[in-house]
């Protein structure tokens, strides 16, 4: 790369000639303040905070979208960049709401950290027109507060350029400029999937994950209900990050032991679940690929998938496994084979699941779910709604020994919990189909074909003598492209996984934020971490799995399990 020399406040700095002012002073370590820009996303120079002098402009420039050059001379921290920088948060201030003490994202949110950080205490704007907009908060999943907005476009983009999917625009002009969606409906009536990769990436809390944490609490403190809760396998690579401990770090058993503390009755963990789904939808592939089903098969236990397919490429719903996600079969298995086992009503236990997910929120409301003769999952919260609720009751996480979970719905293998990345789900099938298909135990247990971070991987295997070819996508817009090329017929694949978001699990629209890039990767090696260091790492070896088949569920694809843990899917129709 072609290397350019300039100054930075006085220190010499060398960065790549496509570089922006901003891309080479971060590289230095020289602090600017930003808020419409975001490393992942086109940069726009919207929103003027990250002004600094430069030698050859006749005016401030926008250091996020401002070329370098050779031997420029650039200047970040001047009187006249302090008091533009005042300027632009003293306006957004102005036209904000005064609700910081309430607000869900107080202590979390940039334009308060940013006003905070440049001294703001008077607002010299105050008293003027102030917009005045309906929350749309009538979909199950987000909330959307059109006054907290500070137009920065970074959900336009994130649903454009990271999704496909193109919710948001801005419409009107001036001063009455809204970010908008299709004729303002809201979430619940346009073609929203719920993924939140929006709420991942505002600065305020313009766009939130609708908070279910008083449903909770509320449960907890009802004690005619037995209440039990799942930890989806991602969260526990990610927790911490809401707990002030550092990103990746593995926190499952001291996340267990904070949920105890919060008064859950029993602790138990997604990834058994997991391992289930591995049993269904692994024999469902298998049957597929042996009696001439719709192939290629696709993965169905990413929600905000689930929603783009019915709602964009209807036509290729046969394509979707039948399988329900996880979250949803341990739901289903709780109020049947757990409530016979432990002697309870099931019309008296609270099914919560900790979840990365805002899509699940919706996943567990929809009719189909109900295969217990209940809702299966009542409540969903998000990784931060449970950080939320932890440092609520004021527990020192950090200090807490950690406990582990509970049976018969706490066991899992290395399969189960490497769901939560882009590919696991797909490893985690190979290592239960090859065994199967060969009718031997494969010494293999990792098919590192199907690991990494590019948003489509192919690989191709022999199994039993037969090649099977795999693909692995994640983000919407790439699965988009994907199913543009199965209606073209040039997707010559029998498996294909399918996560919404980018990374998969580990970055869901409810983890905790900023997420990046770096903050995936050490989630996802913790993951793979958390896999090598268990004594079962194929789903099919879980004893407790064994069990539930021996005494309750018969085999996999049974008549039994078809009704508990298979599903079917529907057009959706919205303007």
């Amino acid at each position: 790369m072609d290397m350019v020399t300039l100054t930075i406040n006085g220190q010499t700095v060398q960065t790549g000639k496509k570089a922006t002012i901003l891309e080479a002073a971060r590289a230095a370590g020289i602090y600017i303040p930003t808020l419409c820009y975001h490393p992942e996303l086109t940069r726009e120079g919207a929103c003027r905070l990250c002004v600094v002098e430069a030698s050859g402009a006749r005016t401030l420039v926008a250091s996020c979208v401002y070329p370098v050059s050779e031997g420029m001379v650039v200047e970040t921290n001047t009187p006249k960049v302090r008091e533009a920088r005042k300027l632009v948060v003293e306006l957004l201030l102005a036209n904000h709401p005064k609700d910081c003490l309430s607000c869900q994202k107080s202590m979390d949110c940039e334009l308060q950290t940013i006003a905070a950080e440049l001294g703001i205490r008077k607002i010299r704007f105050a008293g003027g027109e102030m917009k005045a907009h309906t929350i749309d908060a009538a979909n199950p999943a987000l909330v959307r507060d059109q006054e907290k907005c500070i137009l920065c476009g970074r959900c336009i983009r994130a649903c454009s350029e990271i999704q496909g999917m193109d919710v948001y625009s801005f419409a009107e002009r001036g001063f009455h400029t809204i970010v908008s969606t299709a004729f303002e409906q809201g979430l619940e009536q346009v073609a929203c999937t719920y993924c939140g990769q929006c709420a991942s990436v505002c600065p305020t809390a313009a766009i939130v994950e609708k908070d279910d944490t008083d449903k909770v609490w509320a449960a907890l403190g009802d004690k005619s209900k037995h209440v039990i809760v799942q930890t989806a396998p991602s969260v526990r690579v990610a927790l911490g990050e809401e707990l002030d401990i550092p990103v990746g770090e593995v926190v499952t058993g001291k996340m267990v032991a904070a949920l105890r503390q919060l008064g859950f009755d029993k602790v138990f963990d997604t990834n058994f679940s997991a391992d289930l789904t591995i049993m269904e939808e692994g024999h469902e592939f298998i049957e597929r690929l042996t009696k001439g089903g719709t192939l290629p098969m696709i993965t169905s236990c990413s929600p905000g998938w689930v929603n783009m397919i019915e709602l964009k490429y209807p036509e290729l719903l046969p394509h979707l496994s039948t399988a329900k996600s996880p979250q949803q079969m341990f739901g289903a298995v709780a109020k049947t084979y757990y409530a016979e086992k432990a002697g309870i009503n099931p019309a008296d236990m609270v099914s919560v699941s900790i979840m990365p997910c805002t899509a699940k929120k919706a996943e567990a409301l929809r009719p189909e779910m109900r295969s217990s003769g209940y809702q299966d999952v009542d409540i969903v919260i998000t990784t931060r709604e449970l950080g939320r609720m932890i440092r609520e009751t004021g527990i020192d996480f950090a200090s807490l020994q950690p406990e582990e979970f509970d049976s018969p719905l706490g066991r899992s293998s290395g399969a189960g919990v490497i769901f939560g990345t882009t590919g696991g789900v797909m490893e985690a099938a190979l290592r239960t189909v090859a065994d199967k298909v060969t009718g031997e135990d494969l010494p293999q247990v990792e098919y590192k074909a199907v690991r990494g971070m590019g948003t489509v991987r192919e690989a191709s295997l022999t199994l039993a003598g037969q090649e099977v070819r795999i693909a692995v996508v994640h983000t919407l817009k790439a699965a988009r492209a994907m199913l543009e090329s199965i209606k073209a017929g040039k997707a010559d694949y029998h498996f294909i996984e399918v996560m919404a978001c980018p990374g998969g699990c580990i970055g869901g629209g409810g983890q905790p934020v900023p997420v990046d890039a770096e903050v995936r990767k050490a989630r996802r090696e913790a993951l793979f971490d958390c896999d090598e260091a268990c004594e079962i790492r194929k789903s099919h070896e879980n004893p407790d799995i064994i069990e539930l088949y021996e005494s309750w569920l018969g085999k996999p694809l049974s008549e039994k399990s078809h009704h508990l843990l298979h599903t079917h899917f529907t057009p959706q129709k919205r303007i």
